[in-house]
Order: C-alpha cells, then sequence, then structure tokens
C-alpha cells in the first residue's frame, strides 16, 4: 500500500512540476534556431578549410 500511495505522490508532484515549466515564445525558438544553424554552417566552413589546407600541406610534405 505504501508503494501505491508513494507512486500517487509522485505523479502529484510531477504534475505540480509541469505547471511551473515555461516554454519559449516561438520567435525566441526561431532565434536560438537561426544562431544554432549560423553556427555550424560557421564551423563547417571553417573545418572545411582547415582540412583543404592541412591537406595541401601533407601533400607538398610528401611530394618533396
Amino acid at each position: 500500500m505504501d508503494k501505491i500511495k508513494g507512486l500517487i505522490e509522485f505523479f502529484k508532484s510531477t504534475k505540480d512540476e509541469l505547471k511551473r515549466i515555461s516554454f519559449p515564445t516561438r520567435k525566441e525558438v526561431i532565434v536560438a534556431t537561426i544562431g544554432v544553424i549560423s553556427f555550424s554552417i560557421f564551423v563547417s566552413i571553417y573545418l572545411g578549410v582547415l582540412d583543404f589546407l592541412f591537406s595541401k600541406l601533407i601533400s607538398i610534405i610528401l611530394a618533396l
């Protein structure tokens, strides 16, 4: 019986916690998404350039 009371109390406290959640607005989600996508594009370009430069450098070193 104690396990059932504990389970009921758990669900009640979970319900109370869910009432306190503040979800982001649509505008906040859009701004954050644009920021993440922009950062990802920047990092991929940066790493692509580094990869290209290092591969050229290795090619030059191995050609010697």
